[in-house]
């Protein structure tokens, strides 16, 4: 028996909230005191009013300990769990205290548990779940499962295009002149992950739709077996773009298979009102 558990940063598609062997572990939002918990009761739209409104903009907590170690009960004796990159937030270092202290608690019954750092996040976590899935399906031992999960955490890629700077400019990531300047000519960022973690920009385009084309030649460019990958793509409110990338996509290359989900709560802060992420 295994169990998968991904912190609320990456989007479990339908048929995986269904399969008993995943299971989110929430986060929480706050904009200006407002408090919000990234589970099944997260409300998009209301998220997206208020941070529009908001002066100071949006923040987050990870979970803490107990609440990783109450994930890990159960009958599972292989417990794999994927976190947002240690570089954006403590979920990393939370899970791996809760390993810690879950085994010192149940020394007779000691289970097999470790932490993935995704050094990436939103659907970069849900396509490192589909991998481990894979692997334990296909009756690979623990210690194999892990070590193979790592190489494929070493070979992936994240990009995201936004629709806006602003949630970044009230994070503090930019000057008010370059988020200014960027929105008032239609400048559109196309940001990537560092192999670390963390958040870098890759490059820039006028218009959406350039950004997005952008995004996918990036992408195409960096990686490599396209029919043997997952490619997984998150919007935050924008169906019609997430289907528009994908198009793009299939026209240029044949993946194993494409998946799209729309952002929870903590993508929807990064990503913002019509932000694309894909990760591959």
């Amino acid at each position: 028996m295994y169990k998968i558990v991904i912190d609320s940063c990456g989007e479990l598609p339908e048929n995986l909230k269904n399969d008993e062997h995943f299971t989110n572990v929430a986060l929480e939002l706050d904009v200006d005191g407002y408090r919000i918990r990234d589970d099944e009761t997260f409300n998009q739209l209301d998220f997206l009013r208020r941070v529009k409104e908001s002066i100071k903009g949006p923040k987050s907590a990870c979970p803490s300990p107990e609440e990783y170690m109450e994930a890990f009960e159960g009958e599972a004796e292989n417990i794999y769990v994927v976190t947002l990159s240690g570089k954006l937030s403590g979920s990393y270092n939370s899970a791996v205290l809760a390993s810690n202290l879950y085994n010192e608690e149940h020394e007779d019954s000691r289970k097999n548990i470790y932490v993935f750092n995704s050094r990436s996040a939103s659907i970069g976590e849900t396509i490192i779940g589909l991998k481990i899935q894979e692997l334990e399906e296909a009756g690979e031992p623990f210690k194999a499962v892990v070590d193979k999960t790592e190489e494929y955490i070493s070979s992936m890629n994240t990009f995201f295009v936004l629709e806006t700077l602003e949630t970044l400019k009230k994070a503090g990531r930019l000057s008010n002149l370059k988020a200014l300047v960027a929105n008032t000519l239609n400048i559109k960022p196309v940001m990537g992950s560092t192999k670390e973690g963390s958040i870098q920009q890759l490059g820039q385009a006028r218009g959406m739709k350039k950004a997005l084309a952008k995004m996918v030649s990036d992408m195409l460019a960096a990686t490599k077996d396209y029919e043997n990958r997952v490619l997984a793509i998150a919007h935050c409110n924008c169906p019609e773009r997430a289907e528009y990338v994908k198009a793009c996509i299939e026209k240029m290359a044949k993946f194993k298979k494409i998946v799209i989900v729309d952002t929870a709560g903590i993508s929807s802060m990064y990503a913002n009102d019509g932000g694309v992420i894909l990760a591959v």
